[in-house]
């Protein structure tokens, strides 16, 4: 990878870099990851407001923990390449499938190390939120997110087995 990248917080002034970045992942028809980057942006004011207010544990919902977004922005600020979501604690449905961090790179921007540098500068911020061992986890299916994980310290813990059958490796990393 050769284009620098850095994780800057939601913000209105980042607008027009997002919504070509929210629109790509529709348009492809996967699965958004993580799960904020599904909220519709047409009242771009209020998304950010929300994914802050979720930082802060404000009107979330029953059953959730409070959690912190960052984009993963390039250098020059022209394009937002990747999305993670920091859960500040684990209850039990993220102990066994969700983890601490949950990451993704748009579809056009994958296959040239965004991915690991998304994970280990998220893992710098878990870090300040004094979580010293953080989950990470994907589908087994997912061998890119696996190996990204394993890059970044990844040391593979019981997997488990969703109700629907879908198998989670499930990683800790030291921050």
């Amino acid at each position: 990878m050769q284009t620098q990248v850095i994780l800057m917080r939601p913000s209105v002034d980042l607008e027009e870099l997002y919504l070509p970045f929210y629109k790509e992942w529709v348009e492809s028809g996967e699965d958004m990851i993580p799960w904020v980057i599904s909220r519709d942006p047409s009242d771009f004011a209020a998304m950010v407001q929300y994914l802050r207010d979720n930082e802060h544990a404000v009107n979330i919902s029953e059953g959730w923990v409070p959690s912190t977004t960052y984009w993963l922005v390039t250098a020059d600020v022209t394009s937002i390449v990747g999305a993670v979501n920091i859960r500040h604690r684990l209850n039990e449905k993220l102990l066994h499938s969700g983890g601490h961090i949950g990451y993704g790179v748009r579809p056009s921007a994958r296959q040239r190390g965004f991915a690991s540098a998304l994970l280990g500068q998220a893992l710098h911020k878990t870090k300040e939120l004094g979580i010293d061992k953080a989950l990470v986890v994907c589908d087994a299916i997912n061998i890119a997110s696996e190996k990204t994980i394993r890059k970044n310290g990844g040391i593979e813990d019981i997997s488990y087995v969703e109700e629907d059958g879908n198998v989670i490796h499930r990683f800790w990393i030291e921050t």
